[in-house]
Order: C-alpha cells, then structure tokens, then sequence
C-alpha cells in the first residue's frame, strides 16, 4: 500500500467544489467544521493565475492534502513554473496513457475515470503507467450507476484517493448496489453483473 493511502486509511474523505467564489473563506470553513477528516479540493479548472499560490498556500496551511485541476486544461503551465506546497491532481488533463508524459511537471497525482479513458483496458494501462512515472493515483467517476462504479472500484484498490460517489449521487440506483457505508464502499456482489 502507498504511504498516501496508510495515511487516509481510516480518515473520512471529504472532497469539497471551490474555484466559484470566496475560496479562502470556504477552505477554513470547512477545515474548521471538518478537523479530522482528509481534505480534498475540486477547483474544476477555476482559480485564476493570479490567485492559484495564495489559494494552494491557504489550502497547506488548512491541512488540505490535494487539490485537482487547479487550473484549465491546456493553460496549465505556471504549474510548472510554482512551489506547489501540496498534491496537485490532473483531471480534466488527463484522459489516457499518451497524456503522461508531458504532466510530469505540472501534477503530482492524476485522476483515472473510467468514462474518461473509455474503459477498464486503457484505465488499467494509465495507472500502470502513472505509478512507473511516480504520479500519486486517484481513482473518480462520472455520475452513474453501481454498475459503471464497480470496475472502477477494482482499479482503486491500491489507489491513494479513490472517488466513486456516482451512484450516491442518483434518485435511484440499480439493484443490487455498490454498498457504501461511510467513505468506504465494498466490491460488488457477482449478481451486479447481472
């Protein structure tokens, strides 16, 4: 197991939206109603440049233990350019093996969603690659059914951060389910498969 996952083992695992609004604010907030939990922050593209080294800054100091896509797809760079005090996570630049290489310098971690690099064959091949490159794996979905979670659940097995909430977040979720139960979520049973 990774020294990153020994770590969050046992921590709930809370990923909260910024990149909208008043970060900083939000960041304390949470970390304030939040002491024990592990941290994790979602800017979907939307810190501004000129804002990115305060905000990862106050994310360190708040104990925030990674922060994906700071910035957007493609205008990346300055991250390269940074002190970056804490994880930094590729997502929406990152979508299959042939993507690596060129992020070693920008990101710490990467983000494998199955819906992303169009299945279990390539997204198996990207954390193969990812871990040989020394990037920290996180494992997310897409909103969807138990049944699009449960080879993702098999990928993260050995992840660093793994994110399959999809189904939490449906009216209605197929039966069977994936079962959750706090932030763990158990493999599923064979009559998923149907």
């Amino acid at each position: 197991m990774a020294a990153q996952a020994r770590a969050n083992a046992g921590r709930a695992l809370l990923k909260v939206k910024v990149g909208t609004g008043d970060d900083e604010s939000r960041i304390r907030a949470v970390r304030d109603a939040a002491p024990d939990a592990a941290i994790i922050l979602d800017a979907n593209e939307g810190w501004p440049e000129e804002t990115l080294e305060h905000h990862l800054r106050i994310a360190a100091e708040a104990g925030v233990v990674l922060v994906e896509q700071p910035l957007p797809a493609g205008r990346d760079e300055l991250l390269a350019e940074i002190r970056r005090p804490l994880l930094v996570c590729a997502d929406e630049s990152v979508h299959h093996t042939g993507d690596l290489a060129s992020l070693r310098d920008r990101y710490d971690a990467i983000n494998i969603k199955l819906d992303k690099t169009g299945g279990l064959t390539e997204a198996l091949a990207m954390k193969k690659e990812a871990q040989r490159l020394d990037f920290k794996i996180m494992v997310g979905c897409m909103v969807g059914t138990s049944l699009a979670m449960a080879p993702a659940v098999l990928l993260g097995h050995d992840a660093e951060f793994v994110d399959l909430d999809g189904p939490l977040l449906l009216a209605r979720d197929r039966e069977p389910g994936l079962r959750y139960a706090a932030s763990l979520v158990w493999p599923p049973e064979t009559t998923l498969w149907g």
